[in-house]
């Protein structure tokens, strides 16, 4: 197969702060496209810009906060913004094509797998899909962080080799260069938890709602997928170039060994939990050591409304252990928490004997 990458465009990539699109970015971006496609591999982008795009269109000074607001910018915004990567492409000989996602399209299983066919058949065609989040109809807030866990999801999607993430700034720094003069630039991540100790900002630029944050967890996400991940200036000439040829350029993250196979990848990093369980020391020892499923014996309480076939996140006290599909609504499995498989059997004579098991349980 041709060597896949995702590269991801943020608003401040796509538009200036006024809203203003940057034509003369767009077009070397594309450049570079059309480029690596030239020489066989296949692309996939994924462009915020269009509530961007939509507020300069209609004359909005500041992000909408409320979400109608929101959405009817996108609805401006969308088609424009396409065009514009639609035809920058086709005069460099590319087919590409316009692909909206919305959350519920990536956490609810067959909708999922219909992404990756539909995204998988037009790549075998050798056409450089387009996508966004289809902000228009996205109920909750806008929900993929600036698309950043978008790109993340994608790059899982449809098996990326590698992600990169463009942004304003050269990649992540130890600090918000920004603000602080003394920040320096982190040439590579291979430790995650080293993370920790720095200050990493939640700040977004005035057209965008992602910020560092999202960005390193959306490289987490890919890196635990096994797909290397590069945070990258896209307003930077040259930047995006390297960056596919290879070279040393702004953050790169370590690709992960994989240890899940692609449902779990989506069980953890796309489907979203509903509930709690709460379980007891010996069934969470051994779901971290022993790879077993969770039996209702083992739960202590259960929280929130589910039902059955959700998610549920699966703690011990206050640690996180994983996520699992339930077999058992809420209701059902507050009834026969505690109890052991015969007398679950007497009260749920159709009960499975698992509520939670180990081929649809991912740790944390």
């Amino acid at each position: 197969m041709a060597a896949r990458t995702v590269i991801k465009l943020g608003s401040s990539v796509v538009a200036d702060p006024t809203g203003e699109l940057r034509a003369d970015v767009l077009e070397r971006l594309c450049a570079a496209v059309a480029a690596r496609w030239a020489a066989g591999e296949d692309v996939v982008v994924v462009s915020s810009g269009a509530i961007a795009r939509g507020m300069r269109v209609m004359g909005l000074g500041v992000r909408p906060t409320a979400i109608e607001d929101l959405q009817a910018a996108s609805a401006v915004g969308q088609g424009k913004l396409y065009r514009v990567y639609d035809e920058l492409l086709r005069d460099r000989g590319v087919t590409s094509a316009q692909v909206l996602l919305t959350f519920f399209d990536l956490s609810a299983r067959t909708h999922y797998l219909n992404a990756r066919q539909t995204l998988g058949r037009l790549l075998d065609w050798r056409v450089v899909p387009v996508i966004n989040e289809n902000d228009t109809t996205t109920t909750d807030e806008i929900s993929f962080g600036d698309n950043d866990f978008l790109a993340a999801q994608v790059a899982i999607l449809v098996g990326a080799d590698r992600l990169v993430m463009l942004t304003d700034i050269e990649g992540l720094f130890t600090a918000d260069p920004r603000s602080d003069p003394e920040a320096e630039l982190v040439g590579e991540v291979t430790d995650f938890e080293a993370l920790d100790e720095l200050r990493i900002g939640q700040a977004t630029s005035a057209l965008g709602s992602g910020g560092m944050r999202s960005k390193v967890v959306a490289a987490e996400m890919a890196s635990a997928a096994g797909i290397p991940t590069v945070i990258a200036s896209g307003v930077r000439p040259g930047a995006l170039e390297s960056a596919l040829a290879g070279e040393r350029v702004g953050t790169g993250f370590a690709a992960r060994e994989a240890r899940y196979s692609s449902f779990k990848l989506w069980l953890k990093y796309a489907k979203p939990a509903h509930g709690t369980v709460q379980v007891d020391a010996g069934a969470a020892r051994a779901l971290r050591e022993g790879g077993t499923s969770l039996l209702p014996v083992g739960v202590v309480e259960v929280r929130g409304a589910f039902d059955a076939g959700d998610a549920v996140d699966v703690a011990e006290g206050g640690a996180l252990i994983g996520k699992g599909i339930c077999a058992y609504s809420a209701e059902e499995l507050r009834r026969v928490r505690g109890l052991k498989s015969a007398e679950v059997r007497e009260l749920l004579p159709r009960a499975a004997d698992e509520a939670v098991h180990r081929d649809y349980f991912v740790l944390a």
